[in-house]
């Protein structure tokens, strides 16, 4: 049950019909993975701990650089130097004390990538390589678990949804295939910062739409950014029956 504490601290959110104590309850009893602790990790993780999602797991094997503070916002000039876990979890610590945080503070490889995403609800795919997302899009279809991704570029981002639990839904590499090995980061193109918040913040409000189970999930939509002239564009998206990684999935 939730304390009076509990109560009194998400009050905000269990006054909206649509989540209730009865949301706010399944928040509590969820666990979600957030791979990468960056532009789009930072919102991500601030805004699940804020919500009472009951149990975060962190996974980041960078260090804090001066260069992310323009962005990163779950980091501080003291942090620079540490890693991008520990001065996460300071930081979520003293926003929610009510909520457990779990470590992953090494790069995930495939067996530890596929056990993190096994032991939790719903993943947040907040890196910023095409071989993370896709490994991580692989572990999300192996283990019929709800993947979260954003990206954003320069003036761009993108946000969509892919819940291997619903045959229609596709997965990441039916969208993006083999991607390209050309790809920049945000470290070579740049990219501004309230575009990643925004981004995050909409990858955190489809969390929080999974876990507690209201409104209608970004799935099989591919909604897109342009933070130069503020316009959103969404584009359906259907599942490839010859996907190498879900294809088979539904007989």
């Amino acid at each position: 049950m939730l304390t009076d504490q509990e109560l009194l601290r998400y009050s905000r959110q269990i006054l909206l019909q649509h989540v209730d104590i009865d949301g706010q309850l399944r928040l509590k009893n969820s666990r979600a993975l957030i791979v990468g602790l960056g532009g789009l990790g930072a919102p991500v993780a601030m805004y699940l701990a804020a919500a009472g999602v009951g149990e975060l797991h962190l996974a980041d094997f960078d260090t804090v650089d001066l260069t992310n503070l323009q962005r990163q916002i779950i980091h501080d000039t003291d942090s620079v130097g540490q890693a991008k876990v520990d001065s996460a979890l300071r930081r979520l610590s003293a926003l929610n004390p009510e909520i457990k945080l779990v470590a992953h503070p090494i790069a995930l490889d495939a067996d530890t990538l596929a056990a993190a995403v096994a032991g939790v609800d719903v993943v947040l795919d907040c890196s910023d390589n095409f071989s993370t997302r896709e490994a991580v899009n692989a572990a999300c279809v192996a283990a019929t678990t709800p993947l979260i991704s954003g990206a954003a570029i320069r003036l761009e981002g993108q946000l969509s949804v892919f819940d291997p639990r619903r045959a229609e839904s596709p997965c990441y590499h039916c969208l993006y295939g083999h991607g390209s090995d050309t790809e920049l980061t945000c470290s070579e193109a740049g990219v501004v910062g309230p575009l990643v918040g925004l981004v995050g913040s909409l990858q955190a409000l489809e969390a929080l739409k999974l876990l507690a189970g209201f409104g209608e999930p970004l799935v099989g939509r591919l909604l897109l950014i342009d933070a130069l002239t503020t316009r959103f564009r969404e584009l359906r998206v259907k599942r490839d029956p010859g996907c190498s990684v879900c294809g088979t999935r539904h007989g």
